[in-house]
């Protein structure tokens, strides 16, 4: 029962998400508890003969570990100029102001009152990217090149360039809440890449990554764990009633 509430849990949060801009989906992992072996597989019986399966009991479930699930969501556009998502592998790497840095899929920036490119909550892009203030249009490439337009002058600058961060194993990053993900010994360090080269995705200019949570599916999964819940609950009753049987043959 505990298994099935940890799951719960788990679909909850996914739903909860499920509008979060560049949210990846959670699964939990189950894997059985031990097994009290009656009768080892193989041991001999009466005849010089051998039990072809023996008897084995387990003892229940648990939750051996939970994973991001880091496919693509799908791009919705939003016409904001600073608004960037990723098609593909990487993340934008974002600089906490203290020296360290987090690493995110939600590419919904903005600009502060010194012109650089910021996250919702202020934390700055790594490499930072300046705006001029009288910059009149921003142009970010597929290949991460941000450039800018002046008054009388029609010809784009480049300005600054947005690279992406590729980690040997996603899934062993630790989400540390707010759409951040930090690096751990079991995603290994960040490589930090030009879009479109050495497998990282490509950027697209005024588009975000919706999460990548479908609802259906998160509905069939909580059915299914609701279910399993209630059968396992059913289970202990029938135990009560079972011992309770043979406390009154006892009396």
């Amino acid at each position: 029962m505990l298994t099935q509430q940890l799951n719960v849990d788990a679909i909850a949060n996914n739903i909860a998400n499920v509008n979060t801009t560049g949210f990846k989906k959670d699964r939990m992992n189950i894997r059985a508890l031990f097994y009290s072996t009656l009768r080892e597989p193989g041991s001999p019986t009466a005849g010089s003969q051998m039990l072809p399966t023996g008897l084995q009991v387990g003892s229940g479930s648990e939750v051996s570990s939970s994973v991001k699930l880091f496919q693509q969501g799908d791009l919705e556009p939003t016409g904001a100029p600073l608004d960037v998502a990723i098609s593909g592998e990487g993340f934008f790497k974002i600089s906490m102001g203290t020296g360290e840095f987090r690493y995110t899929r939600d590419g919904s920036f903005r600009q502060d009152g010194n012109g650089d490119i910021v996250t919702v909550d202020g934390y700055r892009l790594e490499p930072a990217v300046n705006i001029p203030p009288d910059a009149t249009e921003v142009i970010v490439g597929q290949d991460g090149k941000v450039l800018v337009t002046k008054p009388g002058n029609a010809t784009p600058q480049q300005i600054g360039q947005i690279r992406i961060s590729r980690f040997a194993n996603s899934s062993g990053l630790k989400a540390q809440g707010d759409n951040l993900f930090s690096p751990t010994a079991s995603s290994g360090a960040p490589t930090d890449l030009t879009p479109t080269q050495a497998g990282a995705g490509l950027l697209k200019q005024k588009f975000r990554e919706r999460s990548n949570v479908l609802v259906v599916d998160e509905l069939i999964e909580l059915i299914q764990a609701q279910r399993n819940y209630e059968v396992n609950s059913r289970t202990i009753k029938v135990a009560d009633e079972m011992l309770q049987q043979i406390s009154n043959l006892i009396r």
